[in-house]
Order: C-alpha cells, then sequence, then structure tokens
C-alpha cells in the first residue's frame, strides 16, 4: 500500500526531498545536488534516497523555480500581446516610479514584450461591462497568422475592461485555437488578474505568457518521469499564495506558481507557529545563492493581492516574499577600496573555492569554513568533503589587499553578509511598521541556522527557533499547506452608495464559484471552506488595503459599513501610522479564498533526555577575534530536555546551526534548537 507523503523542492545547489511514513509517523529528509540541465534527475535522486518506488507514495507536492528563473534569467517563450485599438502603448508608459522621484539612477523596468510585438485590435467593451464596438475578427486572424510566421512562443490578450465584460478576450481565443490548435500557449488578462488597473493586468499576462511554456513543459516532463516509475497519485504544486494546486491546474494558471519554491518555507513557519505557541514569526531562508524574508502574523502567512517582480508588477494572491543575493555562495570581493559580498554568487558549480571544484574566488562559506564554524568532513551529511586550504587560500589574498589578517578578514566578511541580510529583514518589518523585537526569528535553508544568531542580535531579537531539517525546511512546510483558489471581482461603490444585499449576493455567488472550483482537485465537501475581504481606500486615493470579512452574512447587518471602515482604519493605522476615522471610503474589489483540507503529516514528537550529557567532540572556533574550544554536536544525538551554553556548532544532514557566546540553546518536545540571547530578553 502506498504510505509515504513526500515533498519537493529545487534549490540552486541542492534538491531537497521530505518524506513522511504515515505507518510509522516519522519524517525522513533526503536531498541531493540539483541537476540543472535537467532538473527531474535530482528530483529523481532524491526522492530514491527517501522511498523505494513512486508506487509507495500517498501524496506528493512539488515547489518549482522553473517560472521565476525563467523570468529572472530573461529566457521566457517571445510573446505575442494582442491589446485593445488605441491602448497599445499602455504596457510601455507603464507607471511613474512615485516612490523615487527623485532618483537620479533610476531606469524604467525592461518591458518583456517590445513594442514591435504589440498588436491593436479593434472592439471596445466600456467601464461598464458594455460592448461599444464588435471585436475586429479579421485583425485577430491576422495576428495568429504573424504568429506562425514569426516565431512567437506564446500569445497573451489584455484588452481594455475585460474585467467587466471578457466576452472578446474570450473569442479571441477560440479564434486563436481555432487557427493555431489547442496546444498554443494563451493568457487572457481577465483569467490572470480579473481586476482594475489595465497596466498592472496587463503584466501580469505578459508574465504568465512568457513563462507558461517553460512551467508546463517543466511539470509535464516530471509528471511523466514519476508515472513511468510507478506513480499513482496526482502531482500537485505549491502556489505563490502558500496553498497547493494539482499540477493540471498548474498548467492552466502557471502564474501562480511563480514564487513557488520559496513559499513552502513560509508555510512550514504557519505550522510550526501553532505547533509551538508562537504566532509572531520571521522566517528566513538562506540557502546557497539567496535569502528570503517572509512573516507568520498572527498565526497567518503575510499575504498581498499584489507583487512586484524587477520592477513588473503582476496582479496575484502572493506571499510577501523579500529576496537579496546573499547565501554561502555568495563572492566576497573589493571595489573602491571597500568589502562586497554578493549578490554574485559561485552557485553549485564552480562552487566556493573549498569545494575544490574550480572556484577561485572567496564565499561566505569559505569564511565560515576559517572560522572553523563548518564541519569539513561532514558537510551536507558528509555528502560533500571542504578543503581547508583553498579557502583559506582565497580569503588571505582578498584580506592582504584590504590589509586585514585572515581570520579578521573572514568574519569581516560574514560581518558584511549579516548586515545586508539584517537590512532586508528591516525592509520587510520596520518599514512596513512592525517591530522585529516583537517577533522570534526562525532559520531554515543549508546556511540559514549558521548566521541566524548574530542577525538576532543586530536585530534585537531574543529568541532564534531552528527546526528539524532546516535544509529542507520548505520542503517539509508544502506537506502543511491546503489546496487554495483565489477569486476576485472588482466592486466600485463609496460607503454612502452601498447596497449591502448586493454585496451579500455577489459574496454568495463568488463562494459558491469558490467551492465549486475545488470539484477539479479532488477535494470532498466536508473539507471545503472560504474566506472572503475587500480591498477599501479612502475615497479619492489611488492605492488599497486588504480587510476581512469574517463571515459571509456581515454585509446584512446595519452597522456592517461602520464595523468594516473601522477595521480599515485600524488596518491603516498599523501599515501607515495614522487613520482618519469617519472619512468617506470606497470598496473597491471583492476577494473570495476557496481552501481544500489535505490530510495533514503529525508533527513528530521526539524521545526525552535521560540526562544532560549527550557525545560531542570539541574543535576551535572563532568568534570577535577570539579562539574559543567549542563542543561539535551531531543533532540526531540532541533529545527533548537537552541543553547547553554556547559556543557551539550542532550539525546535520541538511544544515549546520552556529551557536555564539553569550547564548543558550535547549531542545523542545518536536526537536527545534530554541536559541536564546542571555542578554536580548
Amino acid at each position: 500500500m502506498s504510505r509515504f507523503r513526500v515533498s519537493m523542492d529545487i534549490g540552486g545547489t541542492f534538491t531537497d526531498v521530505v518524506a513522511y511514513d504515515e505507518t510509522s509517523g516519522r519524517f525522513q529528509a533526503g536531498k541531493s545536488a540539483t541537476t540543472p540541465d535537467d532538473l527531474t534527475e535530482g528530483v529523481n535522486s532524491a526522492l530514491a534516497s527517501l522511498v523505494d518506488s513512486p508506487r509507495d507514495i500517498s501524496f506528493t507536492v512539488h515547489g518549482t523555480t522553473q517560472g521565476l528563473n525563467a523570468f529572472l534569467e530573461r529566457r521566457g517563450a517571445k510573446v505575442l500581446l494582442l491589446a485593445s485599438k488605441g491602448a497599445g502603448d499602455t504596457y510601455h508608459i507603464a507607471r511613474g516610479p512615485r516612490t523615487r522621484l527623485y532618483d537620479l539612477h533610476y531606469r524604467k523596468p525592461e518591458p518583456l514584450v517590445p513594442l514591435r510585438d504589440i498588436v491593436e485590435v479593434g472592439g471596445r467593451i466600456d467601464p461598464s461591462g458594455a460592448e461599444v464596438e464588435p471585436l475586429d475578427e479579421a485583425a485577430v486572424r491576422a495576428a495568429a497568422d504573424r504568429y506562425r510566421k514569426e516565431g512567437f512562443g506564446a500569445i497573451a490578450v489584455a484588452f481594455l475592461f475585460s474585467y467587466a465584460d471578457p466576452s472578446h478576450e474570450r473569442r479571441v481565443r477560440e479564434i486563436l485555437v481555432e487557427e493555431l490548435g489547442a496546444d498554443i500557449t494563451i493568457s487572457l488578462s481577465h483569467e490572470a488578474a480579473k481586476e482594475w488597473r489595465e497596466y498592472e493586468r496587463t503584466s501580469s499576462s505578459v508574465i504568465e505568457a512568457y513563462t507558461g511554456p517553460a512551467v508546463r513543459s517543466y511539470l509535464n516532463h516530471l509528471e511523466d518521469s514519476l508515472t513511468e516509475q510507478g506513480l499513482r497519485v496526482p502531482l500537485h504544486v505549491m502556489q505563490s499564495s502558500g496553498g497547493v494546486l494539482t499540477a493540471t491546474s498548474a498548467r492552466q494558471r502557471p502564474l501562480q506558481t511563480l514564487l513557488s519554491g520559496p513559499v513552502g518555507g513560509t508555510m512550514g513557519g504557519v505550522a510550526l507557529a501553532a505547533a509551538l505557541g508562537r504566532p509572531n514569526l520571521i522566517c528566513i531562508d538562506m540557502g546557497g545563492t539567496s535569502f528570503d524574508v517572509s512573516m507568520v502574523i498572527d498565526g497567518q502567512p503575510d499575504v498581498s493581492p499584489e507583487a512586484t517582480l524587477e520592477g513588473l508588477p503582476m496582479l496575484m494572491s502572493v506571499v510577501n516574499i523579500h529576496t537579496v543575493g546573499a547565501g554561502g555562495g555568495s563572492v566576497a570581493w573589493m571595489e573602491a577600496g571597500g568589502l562586497r559580498v554578493g549578490p554574485r554568487s559561485a552557485s553549485a558549480v564552480p562552487g566556493p573555492a573549498c569545494y575544490r571544484r574550480g572556484g577561485t574566488e572567496p564565499t561566505v562559506t569559505d569564511a565560515n569554513l576559517v572560522l572553523g564554524r563548518i564541519d569539513p568532513d561532514w558537510f551536507a551529511g558528509g555528502q560533500l568533503r571542504l578543503f581547508t586550504e583553498p579557502a583559506r587560500g582565497t580569503v588571505a589574498e582578498l584580506g592582504d589587499r584590504l590589509g586585514m589578517g585572515t581570520e579578521a578578514m573572514a568574519e569581516g566578511i560574514c560581518d558584511v553578509a549579516n548586515a545586508k541580510m539584517a537590512q532586508a529583514i528591516r525592509t520587510i518589518t520596520v518599514s512596513r511598521g512592525i517591530e522585529p523585537r516583537e517577533f522570534a526569528l526562525v532559520a531554515f535553508g543549508g546556511a540559514g541556522p549558521m548566521h541566524a544568531a548574530f542577525l538576532a542580535s543586530e536585530l534585537g531579537i531574543g529568541e532564534v527557533i531552528v527546526p528539524r531539517f532546516p535544509g529542507a525546511f520548505s520542503a517539509w512546510g508544502m506537506l502543511q499547506a491546503d489546496i487554495r483558489k483565489d477569486f476576485s471581482e472588482p466592486y466600485y461603490f463609496l460607503d454612502a452608495d452601498l447596497d449591502r444585499a448586493d454585496m451579500a449576493s455577489k459574496i454568495a455567488g463568488m463562494a459558491e464559484t469558490g467551492l465549486r472550483s475545488l470539484d477539479s482537485e479532488g477535494v470532498p465537501p466536508e473539507g471545503r471552506r472560504v474566506e472572503h475581504a475587500v480591498d477599501i481606500r479612502y475615497a479619492a486615493q489611488e492605492y488599497t488595503l486588504t480587510v476581512p470579512i469574517v463571515d459571509a452574512s456581515e454585509p446584512h447587518r446595519e452597522d456592517f459599513v461602520e464595523t468594516i471602515a473601522k477595521r480599515f482604519a485600524q488596518l491603516h493605522e498599523t501599515r501607515y501610522g495614522h487613520a482618519n476615522l469617519g472619512a468617506p471610503v470606497e470598496f473597491v474589489t471583492l476577494r473570495c479564498t476557496a481552501f481544500g483540507t489535505l490530510d495533514r503529516s503529525e508533527t513528530e514528537r521526539i524521545a526525552a533526555a535521560s540526562g544532560q550529557d549527550f557525545e560531542h567532540q570539541t574543535r576551535e572556533v572563532i568568534f570577535g577575534g577570539e579562539r574559543y574550544q567549542a563542543p561539535l554536536v551531531r543533532r540526531d544525538v540532541l533529545a527533548k530536555g537537552h541543553s547547553f551554553d554556547g559556543p557551539a556548532i550542532v550539525v546535520e544532514d541538511t544544515a549546520t546551526t552556529v551557536v555564539p557566546p553569550d547564548y543558550a540553546v535547549s531542545v523542545d518536545t518536536i526537536g527545534s534548537l530554541m536559541i536564546r540571547s542571555k542578554e536580548i530578553q
């Protein structure tokens, strides 16, 4: 019988797999080197280390960065954009840089579609959804002919006011399928983002078309590979919103998978918050090339209805993740007499100098090895042996250029990297009016636990949590997520003009649509639920805040407008530091999220310690220029109730945890390392 629930997460250096044995109730984590030429090879290799055959899998979910990589590396499909006649320049005009108005170095983001590849099509819908001019079908067929002749790989369709009436966009798809066949990638803007703001909706459609072929091809290849090996259950894919979908649904809406890789860690944070009774967490994921920051607030992921990637907007529900180029492979270099670290990375190949694979520049991993904070003989669970001399050589060479000794240079590299990562945390917290000292820091990724205590110290955070399998925590988090589908409906009314009965009717209709959409995901009726929200702004403002509606019956209540306005004012006060209770507000967009509850992997408890003694070695580690004799501990010998003071190094298959002096460690009932500062209370 199938008995393993499995998740797979592909990183820049390693591919992580987590398997939950439903019979024994135990988790296992495995990893394999990522294989850039064919990512499925790395997935299959990591999977084989835990599961004898895909036939033994009862549920599987995957986080993919295929779409994101295609976007970042600008290797997506060549897109033909169909726009309303007279509005072909909308995508290139874009938005003015309001937040960078006086920045002399500002450069407008480079659009994914050049002007020459934008085709204007006659036909017009007005803002109310009424047809003003019929669709020019001949122009659509001419565009299809151009698609055939000029080697395009996808088509985006973004007509004015299609969110009010999508009939013209739907007819365009029918014509394109007639002309070009059903296998063509077509993104309709009202499906990618059924919301107001023409530029943002157009951008969402273009990004989906640009990345869609890469995502679909990859998912097809992975699914075929697993099926050939005996997989008998649907492959699920992590979404940017923190929910999961079947691969079949993900192929239809590839935009939703764009940030699916990093989001798994946030959902792991949500599960950890519930297990530990700590509702507010800052989640940091440091891998080989990047550093991702996200938050869990009041036990829920911090989700936004829109996101921006390299200056290009997307209207979709997405977990707020801030990413900077700082990882174990980040290269240290000198510029204008000063030290810089990243964003350039040595990646997996050639890798840091200590890999002895051809890397000749010092990296963060090399610096940590020089400082004694990594066990060279048991890196990545012994899968990779590190070499200290090449690391010392590259660090010493950079130190000579900057007039610093080898160890001082190594600490300098770590300090600069830590400062860069601390600033990334401030960007997602302090800049939004959130005090990081009121949160605990959850550290994961292969390098996150190595730097977490230093980041916490800089930010005044008193507690760091290192979960089990930190290097595979994003994969573990994927097993904790629900099916999720998001729906939106433009709904423009001033508070004084609101028809509460009409709003209630709209919400009920959206709820019905949302629940029905879970039919294709295989969710039983008893496992379905919906949540509602509305985007609100002060009258005459441009931007909105998403305000939750507690239950669908709320709009029927006499005091609904007053209640929702107070809720909006509280959010506005938190976000911007001020509110104007009593001022007219405007409702802009209704939102409905449908959830399908999946069988969960139970949180595994670990055995209690019989005493405070545990097996360990001793090694020399450098902190603040001083040499310490610190215990080197294998994490698998630690049990519930074990505690010890820093400095210390804890090693395991997927990560290394560094505990500086003035920190104390205890092990909780689910095996988390609770690292607390003796100075910050």
